[in-house]
């Protein structure tokens, strides 16, 4: 089963096999890519909402890889649904890909190269600098923003 993201619509990716994506992607699509996500789910694509455990599977997940922050609810949703039916992840976003590899979700990139490696992102201050294993709102000692930092 190979779960498309929006970017799969958007090239015109061609898979064999039995396909599914969830609502919120044919919102994300306009023009030609909308007709093909339409078509699809015409043909057979199964369109699914995913449950409670598998969208918690996801959280744990992005928080552990520190990018809980850079997926969207249709990120997080695709995510849980390929999680849940055992699938491919068919994607390009980078976020994505490296949750899913803490998920053990297998992936197929379209236009870009795939991950080649899964990364656990640390977070820095930018007032004192200090560097903290989890995101958080603001630092906690001075109260400045945090921003994602690849770890070393």
């Amino acid at each position: 089963m190979h779960v498309l993201d929006s970017s799969a619509f958007i090239h015109d990716y061609d898979v064999d096999g039995p396909t599914a994506s969830v609502p919120e992607v044919r919102e994300e699509l306009t023009d030609s890519a909308g007709f093909r996500f339409d078509a699809a789910s015409g043909s057979g694509m199964q369109v699914q909402v995913p449950g409670e455990a598998a969208r918690r599977a996801v959280r744990t997940a992005a928080k552990a890889t520190g990018d809980d922050r850079e997926l969207s609810e249709t990120d997080r949703r695709l995510l849980a649904v390929a999680h849940e039916l055992d699938g491919t992840l068919v994607t390009d976003d980078y976020a994505m890909q490296n949750v899913a590899d803490e998920l053990g979700v297998a992936v197929d990139a379209i236009a870009q190269d795939g991950i080649d490696e899964r990364r656990d992102w640390n977070f820095q201050c930018a007032g004192c600098g200090r560097e903290f294993d989890e995101s958080r709102d603001r630092c906690p000692v001075c109260g400045s923003d945090l921003s994602r930092k690849r770890p070393r």
